[in-house]
């Protein structure tokens, strides 16, 4: 594993990630008060990638979280972290974690579950809703599902890049350590509208290659601001506890 040598991030507060072999590829994790964009095609595990990011946090370091969907039911959401023996439903019941719910508004429905409708999904209100569920259970970490949804909504290419821009900052501002799940339609693009990964501050892409008979998961830390990282492509695994990254082992990524 390729890493600059640098010591640009030494001062800076971490914020481990606790996903076995990720945080060695970025000296130590995230950095605090910071937004990244995790980007990817479909099936290569990004949301499995935040919520193990969020659960983490709240059960090994004791930094509640926010979960912002604007794709995936809540009910769904608890049923699927369930395979990895993450229990959101007892996180929830304790103010642990924070489902927000914006899925529901967008196809007309009234929310069922437990959960926080947004109305209208537009950053203010996205914004807004965040901001109280922070303060309801002093929040550290956000995972925002659906950068994709965000963007249609917003329509026009000056007001998504002005919107994201928007929901980054007041992210940081809030002192929370946010990642955004973005799907792209291929390998060949970081973001989904172009201009995600210039508003925020980093990029981690989430490869689901298809190589001869197979597909190959692989991970890349594109860019990580005022930090040191992994300049190469690394395998991971969805494993039953969920994501394990191999930091010590490389695979040709097809973006070089």
């Amino acid at each position: 594993m390729h890493m600059p040598d640098t010591n640009q991030s030494t001062n800076l507060e971490r914020v481990p990630t606790d996903i076995p072999g990720f945080d060695e590829l970025c000296d130590g994790g995230l950095l605090r008060k910071r937004t990244y964009l995790v980007s990817g095609t479909a099936g290569a595990g990004k949301t499995i990638f935040g919520l193990q990011y969020l659960y983490n946090g709240i059960t090994n370091y004791g930094e509640n979280g926010i979960y912002l969907s604007t794709e995936e039911a809540p009910l769904k959401i608890r049923e699927n972290a369930k395979q990895f023996g993450w229990d959101l439903k007892a996180l929830e019941d304790e103010e642990k974690l924070a489902i927000i719910d914006a899925r529901s508004v967008r196809f007309g429905r009234s929310s069922t579950n437990k959960s926080v409708d947004i109305e209208p999904l537009d950053i203010r209100s996205i914004m807004e809703k965040i901001l109280t569920k922070q303060e309801d259970i002093d929040a550290k970490r956000v995972l925002i599902g659906g950068a994709a949804s965000i963007g249609i909504s917003l329509e026009d290419p000056s007001k998504i890049r002005i919107g994201f821009m928007t929901l980054s900052r007041t992210l940081e501002v809030l002192g929370l350590t946010s990642l955004i799940i973005c799907e792209t339609i291929d390998d060949s693009a970081t973001s989904r509208f172009g201009v995600e990964s210039f508003v925020t501050d980093g990029t981690i892409f989430m490869y689901h290659q298809r190589i001869d008979s197979g597909r190959v998961r692989s991970i890349e830390i594109i860019q990580m601001k005022g930090s040191t990282h992994s300049q190469t492509t690394h395998p991971y695994e969805i494993t039953s506890k969920g994501i394990v990254v191999h930091p010590n082992e490389e695979v040709y990524s097809r973006r070089h």
